[in-house]
């Protein structure tokens, strides 16, 4: 369960089928810290809100059920009125609100409904709010995008180590000569690119952890992704692990000498660097 920092108020998130809820209780204890409940209930008996929470499940909630919404829409602002979350979403089938028991619970909310909640709480806290969410995001965008350039990189390397064992692995070696091979078609891959093997890097960054591919940078683990998909189809071939090299390097000092000149081209604007 994720969580943010607003206004010194730690405001839990709940993530469902890619949507994220955010806890109301939490943003509640801004106004009243002891009675948080209560400020979601005195929420729920304003006709507003009832019409917005309406609204919004009629646009995303098809199984929505729209007589009793109108029944809470016609008692909604008189004194006697009184509606609990739990209420709402057994009653009317909602799916925009989520009442949650145990040690995360409390009142969760799409964060459509999540963010009005808050501007009715405090405008303040509603802005402060959208800033740490976004930012919550854009963080999740870039772990994101290095996993997904990780997991590129570990399926470009199981197609290599399947095309060794279908052509380079006898069937009568073992499991400790198989590792050798692949230990050594690895490092064709790290001399083509990176001009070592993992055993040379490792001495040359005694104090580093983790090897010369949780090193590189994305230009580089673009390139190796291209190299190993390569490999894979020279060894089904038949080329010697010699001349695979030599046209890997070939084709590393290439592709990086594109991918670079390209990011140069950016930085610069396009301007010849010569100029």
């Amino acid at each position: 369960m994720a969580k943010i920092n607003v206004l010194d108020k730690e405001i839990r998130l709940y993530n469902i089928h890619e949507d994220d809820f955010i806890s109301l209780t939490d943003i509640a204890k801004h106004k009243n810290p002891n009675a948080p409940a209560d400020i979601v209930k005195n929420w729920l008996r304003n006709k507003n809100t009832i019409e917005l929470l309406g609204l919004w499940e009629k646009l995303y909630n098809q199984d929505f059920k729209l007589v009793e919404f109108d029944q809470f829409k016609n008692e909604a602002g008189f004194n006697h009125f009184v509606l609990s979350p739990k209420q709402w979403i057994e009653s009317t089938g909602a799916i925009g609100l989520i009442s949650k028991s145990g040690r995360y619970g409390g009142t969760y909310a799409h964060k459509d409904i999540a963010f009005e909640f808050a501007s009715w709480v405090s405008v303040e806290f509603k802005l402060y709010l959208i800033k740490e969410f976004q930012r919550l995001k854009e963080d999740e965008r870039k772990t994101l995008g290095w996993d997904i350039r990780r997991n590129l990189a570990k399926i470009n390397y199981r197609i290599h180590t399947d095309a060794i064992q279908q052509h380079l692995i006898p069937p009568t070696l073992d499991k400790k000569q198989m590792s050798m091979v692949y230990a050594s078609e690895a490092d064709v891959l790290n001399l083509a690119l990176f001009g070592m093997t993992s055993a040379q890097w490792q001495n040359m960054n005694p104090d580093k952890k983790g090897n010369m591919r949780d090193d590189a940078n994305v230009t580089q683990l673009v390139c190796l992704s291209n190299l190993e998909n390569l490999n894979a189809v020279f060894i089904a071939e038949g080329l010697s692990q010699s001349e695979r090299l030599s046209r890997l390097n070939r084709i590393a000092i290439h592709q990086m000498t594109l991918l670079t000149t390209d990011e140069r081209m950016k930085l610069t604007g396009g301007e010849n660097e010569s100029l």
